[in-house]
């Protein structure tokens, strides 16, 4: 069973290498499906976002919790040792391309060329920093552009980001019914059960675990620890 809700989990230490515009952070992207939730556990930073009501920079610090929808294009900036817990709506599809890097728009034209830029042909520092460049890029043009009263610039994106996941729906639909879908039927399934008076899946419950991945992933944002939530450990006797 995968984690309450469908959700997912995972650790993330945000870089600290500096961007072309001067700051510590990741790389800006948005998510066509799914909604992340930050839980800041350390350090310091800023989270910075535009969408279509404009650009904003919430603070971070540990204890700070804060989530962003789909279509909210969002930046992690590390100001110091910059720690988050990252809950993801719809496990499985982030994980299978929810995400689209804002890149300039001549490398949003194709998916060949989203993909000749997104896909990191060496897991190095300068690979990634490459790539978060990159996306600063498109991201500092969207940002001025919708500053001005130009919303077309966004729009367009929008529109590319579209374009560029429309072939992985009926997969991410798949992925969907077994996991989010899955979990709401089976609460109607208990909420039906109380009313009648039946306890039988009380009597299923137990205890799951999903510990981090041995070695740190590279992410968009930082280095990732993520929890296999969708194949946990059974080490209570869960069903």
């Amino acid at each position: 069973m995968t984690f309450p809700g469908g959700t997912s989990v995972s650790r993330l230490a945000v870089y600290t290498g500096l961007c072309v515009d001067g700051f510590a952070g990741g790389t800006p992207h948005l998510h066509t499906v799914s909604t992340e939730a930050y839980v800041v556990t350390g350090g310091t930073g800023a989270l910075q976002t535009l969408d279509a009501s404009g650009f904003r920079e919430t603070p971070l610090r540990a204890g700070s919790l804060v989530w962003f929808t789909p279509g909210v294009i969002h930046r992690a900036i590390n100001h110091g040792d910059l720690e988050v817990l990252v809950v993801m709506s719809n496990a499985g599809l982030p994980e299978a391309g929810d995400a689209v890097m804002t890149f300039p728009p001549d490398v949003l034209a194709t998916p060949e060329s989203y993909r000749a830029a997104a896909v990191l042909t060496a897991e190095t520092d300068a690979a990634v920093a490459y790539r978060r460049d990159l996306a600063v890029e498109g991201f500092l043009a969207l940002r001025t552009a919708t500053l001005s009263g130009d919303p077309a610039p966004l729009h367009a994106f929008y529109a590319a980001a579209a374009r560029l996941v429309r072939d992985r729906v009926p997969r991410w639909r798949e992925i969907w019914e077994s996991t989010v879908a899955a979990q709401a039927g089976r609460t109607a399934g208990m909420l039906a059960a109380l009313e009648a008076g039946d306890a039988t899946h009380l009597r299923e419950g137990g205890v799951l675990a999903a510990p981090p991945s041995e070695t740190a992933g590279w992410g968009m944002c930082g280095r990732l620890r993520t929890h296999d939530v969708r194949n946990p450990e059974n080490p209570g006797g869960a069903r």
